[in-house]
């Protein structure tokens, strides 16, 4: 695990009031950044709040579902929050599955891939326009962007990169990662093995039709992480990632990972459970093995060389940390000072 590591946690993005002194602690503690989902809340406000309370912390979108937003409507929140922040924002985009797009957010379908790509293309044209004064140019199948006056350009900023990431899973994802992004907001639900075979090789490939290499893109996640300063935070740890390895093994859109150990009947078992709505047996089905293999698993006085190894060639790290013991500022500082190799 390289030495330039960013370790990233997450905060209240929930819970607006509580954002301000949660940043200001976590900044406090040494952590690089915190990372804002798309779950149940909007990813881009509580990072607005954050970004007013901290001075240091990366703020990240972990990850924004692009579809739903025309690209103007994103590229505009992307620009203001690079300049609120200093320019200390990235943007963390994904395509979600089919029947999020179309049952809960009403977007049309069509395939993610191609239509991720036109939507970058169409944010850096955008923000090409507004830092350079490029006339708008581009023409897609998804996506157009010809027409910008003065009165809706809201100009140049101090740091007009903003990276891009992309969450990926399966092969041809990855390779639009490597050919075009800054990074890889990669899916918890990866174990190493499909990390090697499968992600890693396919980004590669991908950066190699443009002349780049594996080294110049960020990639972040790509498994779990159950830890915590005792047995007890450690298997309550392995239950959260049990939960999820239940649920997102349901969804045939991440088959390929099960697939590639052979475990495909759990994948049917799971989404047969998931369609009963059988939540409690979707959990209690995922063995002990699985768990392990999808994640690192120990305290933290035993977890760092479990993370390097199965994070090795990650340059992005999510640590959520747990506990509340009187030492525990100063346990997780070591923490991370030892997972930078200092």
């Amino acid at each position: 695990m390289p030495h330039s590591i960013v370790i990233e946690t997450g905060f209240p993005y929930d819970d607006i009031a509580r954002i301000p002194e949660a940043v200001r602690h976590i900044e406090s503690i040494g952590f690089d950044g915190i990372v804002s989902p798309e779950i149940n809340r909007d990813p881009f406000f509580p990072l607005l709040v954050a970004a007013e309370h901290s001075t240091r912390l990366q703020l990240s979108t972990g990850v924004a579902i692009a579809f739903p937003r025309a690209p103007m409507v994103t590229a505009q929140i992307a620009w203001d929050l690079q300049r609120y922040s200093n320019g200390r924002f990235v943007l963390g985009l994904g395509s979600q599955v089919r029947k999020h797009n179309e049952d809960r957010f009403s977007v049309p379908w069509s395939a993610p891939v191609p239509r991720m790509r036109e939507y970058i293309l169409t944010l850096r044209a955008i923000w090409d326009s507004w830092q350079n004064g490029t006339k708008p140019a581009f023409v897609g199948t998804h996506y157009r962007y010809t027409y910008m006056t003065p009165f809706f350009n809201p100009g140049p900023l101090a740091h007009p990169h903003i990276p891009v990431q992309v969450s990926a899973v399966n092969p041809a994802m990855c390779r639009l990662v490597g050919e075009l992004c800054d990074g890889a907001r990669l899916h918890g639900f990866c174990t190493r093995r499909y990390l090697d075979e499968v992600i890693l090789p396919n980004i590669n490939a991908g950066a190699a039709k443009t002349g780049r290499s594996l080294d110049e893109i960020e990639l972040s996640g790509g498994g779990f992480l159950a830890t915590g300063p005792d047995d007890e935070a450690v298997a309550a740890q392995v239950q959260m990632v049990r939960t999820q390895i239940s649920f997102y093994g349901s969804t045939p859109a991440y088959r390929g990972v099960l697939a590639l150990h052979g475990w495909q009947d759990l994948g049917e078992k799971l989404n047969h459970l998931s369609r009963e709505g059988k939540w409690g047996e979707m959990i209690a089905a995922v063995p002990e093995d699985i768990v392990r293999t999808f994640a690192a698993v120990g305290r933290w006085d035993e977890i760092v060389p479990k993370i390097r190894e199965r994070f090795r060639g990650i340059s992005r790290l999510a640590f959520y940390a747990t506990g509340t013991s009187p030492d525990r500022d100063g346990r997780i500082r070591e923490l991370l000072a030892d997972l930078r190799g200092a």
